[in-house]
């Protein structure tokens, strides 16, 4: 992740037969353009459609600075809510809130675009023109495979595609809302399309149909770009195998994707319920993984582990080093984002604390007590150890990886 020679920072290399290193894709989720929508008392509507820059952000430009420039990470996984970027008044589908839709790419092309090459009068133009490196960004519709009410999630909202909810989304219009997005960014060769974030709660034939006629929208649009997708049951990798008939093992290497460039989407936090709500950390990954790497290696696909976390705990310390050992050893994981970054966090931490405030894995987030943050104590001594050298910073991002290189 660090070089210091930069000419040499530009030169691009294959991964080498055999080598034990497959992560192609690091960083970190960006969790703020889902807030404002809370209520507690689930009133239908709150936050919505909210404001810009007041009740939601989507990422801090000088946060994504510090983790691209510094850090070299090269993946950023950004969360937006359906219900703003298709009013209720629209319904789910291609009709979009232009507004909003124009807040979020913005977003989306700072970090695809704008966090090109550092030019330099040290490096040839031949090289910055032939392949600037730019960081990724995965779309995360933060919905949990529900819309038409988000005022409390995980569990309020119909259900995508229930027919026995007059008041429910069709999978039809899901397949419509990702025909349109993927029409509008299959020019942006670095963005990753995530189907959805922790479907859970339905039928595993239903979230197949959702998810394939997603693929097929996407696909008829004309877009190549690399899809990730998630499993029922809160996309949770400990539990990939399990479920009896309705094991996401049993459904999601049926999905068929014509440009072959699909991964799984997993989430595996590390305490007693997989929850990410606790401080202690207690589940191995090496155990809980098994099931699903073994799953993943028969059926010759790839994942991405796009939420994970921990406390600044010695023992989630531990467990953290450990999973990322497991991905980088493993050839069936190719990239990871940690949760989570985002503006709107301020001292609350977004997972893995007792509801402790110890802020969050923002650049400059500060705990409560205005003492170091997730971000000073999990960040920095854990996860930029472990962010490898060689990423992909230029080209199609695909299950594959391409030319990797290190980023000046």
């Amino acid at each position: 992740m660090r070089f210091s020679t930069p000419v040499a920072a530009y030169a691009a290399t294959a991964l080498l037969p055999g080598a034990s290193a497959t992560i192609y894709y690091a960083g970190v989720a960006q969790s703020s353009g889902e807030f404002g929508a809370w209520s507690p008392t689930q009133t239908k509507g709150t936050g919505l459609p909210g404001r810009f820059g007041v009740d939601y952000s989507f990422i801090s430009q000088s946060g994504i600075d510090i983790m691209v420039d510094q850090h070299k990470v090269n993946l950023h996984r950004v969360a937006f809510l359906l219900e703003r970027m298709c009013p209720l008044s629209y319904g789910l589908g291609a009709r979009f809130n232009e507004t909003h839709f124009e807040y979020f790419k913005e977003s989306i092309d700072y970090i695809t675009k704008t966090k090109g090459a550092c030019k330099s009068s040290f490096i040839p133009t031949s090289l910055l023109n032939r392949a600037d490196p730019l960081a990724d960004a995965i779309l995360d519709p933060h919905n949990y495979m529900r819309y038409n009410d988000p005022s409390s999630q995980p569990f309020s909202g119909s259900v995508i595609g229930n027919i026995s909810d007059p008041t429910a989304a069709t999978v039809a219009q899901f397949g419509a809302f990702w025909g349109e997005l993927a029409t509008r960014f299959r020019d942006n060769e670095k963005v990753i399309f995530g189907l959805m974030n922790e479907p859970h709660d339905l039928p595993s034939a239903l979230l197949f149909e959702l998810l394939q006629t997603a693929l097929d929208t996407i696909r008829a649009s004309g877009a190549k770009n690399l899809i990730i997708t998630p499993g029922n049951s809160w996309s949770g990798g400990h539990y990939w195998t399990k479920g009896g008939s309705e094991a996401n093992s049993n459904w999601i290497h049926k999905l068929v994707d014509p440009e072959q460039n699909l991964a799984v989407d997993v989430h595996e936090y590390l305490d007693e319920d997989f929850s990410g709500s606790h401080l202690a950390c207690t589940q191995d990954p090496a155990t809980n993984l098994a099931g699903l790497t073994g799953w993943l290696k028969e059926h010759k696909l790839k994942a991405f582990i796009t939420e994970f976390g921990g406390s600044n705990t010695t023992a989630c310390a531990t467990m953290l080093n450990g999973i990322l050992d497991y991905m980088s050893q493993n050839e069936e994981y190719i990239g990871w984002t940690a949760w989570a970054a985002g503006p709107f966090w301020g001292p609350n931490s977004p997972c893995c604390t007792d509801q402790r405030q110890y802020g969050s894995l923002e650049p400059g987030s500060k705990a409560a007590d205005g003492g170091p943050s997730l971000y000073d104590t999990i960040w920095i001594p854990v996860f930029t150890k472990k962010i490898p050298k060689l990423l992909q910073w230029s080209g199609l991002a695909t299950v594959k990886g391409g030319v990797l290189s290190e980023r000046a």
